[in-house]
């Protein structure tokens, strides 16, 4: 069985970081990452929330020890709510910690075509187009890491059989059969039954969405400081707002199809009461978002209306003195140019 090639590309003599659960996947790619002679750690969240999740941890203690590799564990403090959405937030938190302290490249995930599929499926379902529907990517660039997804092209049952043939040892996690939980739903119910009738269609239309995504969108590079990120507005709104959705993807929150019509047609968006989205001047700005009512100084205030600075902005810029120089910088640079 081969791992994406241009995964392998990305993996070789780098630093990576291997998201581990000691399930069927991440277990069948730990042990395909040996094979093909790549280096790795693990990385392993514990949220406390099933007996089997000790023997989970211990399993992946003895496989790092076996292979001489380091094994990060979390033990998370008890979700009360949103299980799903808090659950991806510790673990990407914690990755991403590991990843700055140890200096990682890469961030590996054992997301599979199963998993890409029923993405596909619900965003179809909620509405969305090429590009959403596209979803994982094998190689997707972050700010200070690249996330990494080497078994995207494979169907899970190739993945079990992987593991029975050579008798490898994983664990099933029984939540994945609560079909309450939306994905569970699409996966027992539409995208399996449909993978197994139809598996080598699915797998080639899935090449055919990555080379129209790259041929229907421009690549935006997003600058980040801090909770201030911008970019260069591209001659698609639909790129621009792929490149919104990607970096507050990055971020926890997920952007409904609500926000994206919002976006679509409105100079200044808040998402998820979390960002400020905001086209000016040529830009793209993405802020942290906040309803605290500050106290702003006459010059301060003053400077913004001259400048006309989208009002809910203010309270953010006011109190980052970095990110306001920028922000004039930027729009009075475009003003300046289109004087001309």
């Amino acid at each position: 069985m081969m791992l994406n090639s241009s995964a392998l590309k990305n993996l070789k003599n780098q630093k990576n970081l291997l998201a581990f659960s000691a399930g069927g996947d991440s277990t069948a790619l730990f042990f395909l990452l040996l094979e093909n002679n790549i280096k790795f750690d693990i990385a392993i969240v514990n949220y406390n929330l099933r007996e089997q999740s000790k023997e989970e941890v211990q399993y992946a203690k003895e496989l790092a020890k076996k292979y001489n590799l380091k094994c990060h564990l979390l033990n998370a403090n008890k979700i009360e709510k949103n299980m799903e959405a808090n659950a991806r937030a510790i673990r990407y938190g914690f990755f991403e910690e590991l990843i700055a302290k140890h200096n990682y490249n890469n961030l590996l995930t054992a997301h599979h075509l199963g998993d890409r599929f029923e993405w596909m499926l619900m965003q179809f379902c909620k509405g969305a187009g090429c590009a959403e529907m596209a979803g994982m990517q094998v190689v997707q660039k972050r700010d200070n890491y690249t996330l990494v997804r080497p078994l995207l092209h494979l169907d899970k049952k190739e993945l079990l059989e992987y593991l029975h043939t050579r008798d490898i040892k994983y664990f099933e996690d029984e939540s994945n059969f609560d079909e309450e939980i939306k994905r569970n739903e699409f996966r027992h119910n539409y995208s399996t039954p449909l993978i197994d009738k139809y598996l080598s269609g699915i797998k080639k239309s899935f090449e055919y969405l990555d080379e129209d995504v790259e041929s229907l969108l421009s690549e935006i590079e997003v600058t980040i400081i801090d909770d201030f990120a911008y970019f260069k507005s591209s001659q698609s709104k639909r790129s621009d707002i792929f490149a919104i959705d990607k970096y507050i993807k990055s971020c926890g929150h997920i952007i409904t199809a609500k926000e994206r019509a919002l976006l679509k047609n409105s100079a200044t968006t808040i998402v998820g009461r979390k960002f400020i989205v905001n086209f000016d001047r040529g830009f793209c700005f993405i802020i942290s978002y906040s309803d605290e009512k500050i106290t702003m100084d006459k010059k301060f205030k003053e400077e913004c209306r001259k400048l006309n600075i989208e009002p809910k902005l203010r309270s953010f810029l006011a109190q980052n003195d970095e990110a306001f120089l920028i922000f004039k910088k930027l729009i009075l640079n475009f003003s300046n140019l289109r004087s001309f």
